[in-house]
């Protein structure tokens, strides 16, 4: 279950509004979303939270690019709407030179079981497991000048979208669309 918002910053303050995201395909559609929301090309802030697994946060001022932050990438990765977000940040197109490079030739490759505890030893000494890491990606100082540090911000856990909200002075209008 996801929980969408916008907050669309205007000269009287922050205005909430929930997104559907039932439209939202990939990443140019939520920037868009956003931009429509926009008074007079503000700031707009768009929070994507999916059951406490994962926070987002977009976002978009004017016709800048995006500034994105995920509190959980490999969490992220594995929803729809995280890896709209994901794959911004960390990039998607792996060609096969890369993937190759990724691979852990070990002789399994010939159809060999692999060891579970073999895995695990590997993932422990830094092999990748996965492309995406499972810790936060993206802009950490994106809400900086709005009143939350890098700091505050990957010290988030549960409930994260309302203490960020407190942080920018909109915990009541974003308490108006949950």
């Amino acid at each position: 279950m996801y929980f969408a918002a916008l907050l669309a910053r205007t000269e009287d303050g922050w205005e909430a509004s929930d997104t559907e995201l039932d439209d939202v395909e990939t990443l140019s559609d939520l920037i868009d979303l956003a931009r429509e929301a926009s008074v007079d090309d503000d700031t707009v802030i768009v929070f994507i939270e999916q059951e406490d697994a994962w926070f987002g946060v977009l976002r978009i001022e004017g016709e800048e690019d995006p500034r994105i932050y995920v509190s959980d990438g490999a969490a992220a990765a594995r929803s729809s709407y995280g890896e709209i977000l994901t794959k911004e940040i960390l990039g998607d197109d792996l060609d096969d030179d890369d993937a190759l490079e990724t691979l852990d030739l070990d002789g399994t490759e010939d159809g060999e079981p692999l060891d579970q505890d073999d895995d695990e030893d590997d993932e422990e000494a830094g092999a990748p497991a996965d492309a995406v890491p499972a810790a936060p990606v993206g802009d950490r100082l994106i809400l900086a000048d709005l009143g939350m540090s890098e700091s505050q911000l990957q010290e988030l856990d549960t409930d994260a979208l309302a203490e960020i909200a407190d942080a920018l002075g909109a915990a009541e209008v974003l308490e108006t669309v949950r």
